[in-house]
């Protein structure tokens, strides 16, 4: 099932339930395909599955980086909205790998590409970045990579 298709029937169940909350970050998720649906740059018939991760994963952050600011500011209100919305966010993301889990792969990924130090570290990001799409946050893998490669 597609997310888009996900994602209606959960807004539908919200409006059911009367769940306000649930339901604006149900509706922002929407808007965001929406709009990556019928942007002038990008118009898919339907939207690929590694294009919904990085939106999901762009939602997410935005919704982070909100609550940081809110939490400086001392607006516990408003922190708290960002944080709820970013957990019915991060729910249609696939489980986060850890970092030993990550590390197993990338060791793979080294000894295949025989990679010997950071010179090589372009090569192992992008197949790296292939296979832990959505699954792992590109921060931390870029951490391990030149910690491994150093």
């Amino acid at each position: 099932m597609s997310l888009e298709i996900l994602i209606n029937e959960d807004i539908k169940a919200a409006m059911l339930a009367k769940d306000k909350r649930k339901l604006e970050a149900l509706r922002a998720i929407k808007a965001a395909l929406l709009l990556i649906k019928t942007g002038k740059d990008t118009q898919f018939a339907e939207i690929p599955e590694d294009i919904e991760l990085k939106t999901l994963q762009k939602l997410v952050k935005q919704r982070k980086e909100s609550a940081e600011m809110y939490r400086a500011q001392n607006r516990a209100d408003l922190l708290e909205e960002e944080e709820y919305q970013a957990s019915i966010i991060e729910a249609y993301l696939p489980k986060q790998m850890g970092e030993a889990e990550i590390k197993t792969v990338l060791d793979q990924i080294i000894s295949q590409t025989g990679a010997q130090g950071m010179k090589d570290m372009g090569k192992v990001m992008g197949m790296a970045s292939k296979q832990l799409a959505g699954k792992a946050d590109n921060g931390l893998v870029s951490q391990l990579v030149k910690t491994m490669l150093s």
